[in-house]
């Protein structure tokens, strides 16, 4: 997939709003070119209300933060937590949360929300979403928990777990987008950046086959 440039300077038009290299990592397997130019929003500033709607505007304010810096680039910001009986799970701070979240979650059904906003200011365009999906987690014994917590893979993760990761294990099934739970529904980020022509398909002449779809 290819993007259009600005005609200003030659950084790439799409700007990833997030540190996160599960974020960053799924865009450069979707073939997309961007740069990067994490928010330093405070999320306390952010009524905690719906997990659905508070996703929704942590996405929105991280995405408005950089474009008013960047107006005439197209901006991704999102925000991915774990919910279950409708509270929000967080990142955990010690080995004792991190293990009473994994307890929380065993063997039960808790959502993934990720909110996702792009926008580009200049063309006072911006679009903002939610996408959920529900994990199914395996019973867990307390060895598993203890070995999992003692990986350190759960401390720099919503819930407790990386999906994509060690965490794999723990996940029994899935209902929805499984790279929403990765961090971002790349399936609705990439048809966006189609639809407003951000992005499109580069068809190459190859010397051996008549022709070939390259990711740039």
């Amino acid at each position: 997939m290819s993007c259009r440039m600005p005609s200003s300077n030659t950084e790439p038009l799409i700007i990833l709003a997030s540190k996160s290299p599960r974020r960053r990592y799924l865009l450069e397997q979707a073939g997309l070119t961007f740069s990067v130019v994490p928010s330093h929003l405070d999320e306390s500033t952010i009524p905690l209300t719906d997990p659905s709607d508070y996703v929704k505007k942590l996405a929105e304010a991280k995405a408005i933060e950089i474009a008013s810096a960047y107006p005439k680039n197209w901006i991704i910001g999102a925000d991915t937590i774990v919910s279950i009986d409708n509270a929000v799970l967080g990142k955990p701070g010690s080995e004792g949360e991190a293990g009473d979240m994994l307890r929380h979650l065993s063997g039960r059904v808790h959502q993934v929300f990720t909110g996702y906003c792009i926008c580009c200011r200049s063309d006072n365009r911006l679009f903002s979403d939610v996408a959920k999906t529900d994990v199914q987690f395996k019973n867990l014994t307390d060895d598993e928990i203890n070995w999992y917590i003692h990986t350190r893979e759960p401390f720099d993760k919503a819930g407790a777990y990386a999906i994509q990761g060690l965490g794999t294990f723990l996940v029994k099934s899935i209902s929805g987008s499984y790279t929403n739970v990765v961090g971002l529904p790349v399936c609705e980020v990439i048809e966006l950046l189609i639809k407003e022509k951000v992005i499109g398909f580069e068809i190459n002449i190859d010397a051996n086959r008549k022709l070939s779809g390259v990711h740039s």
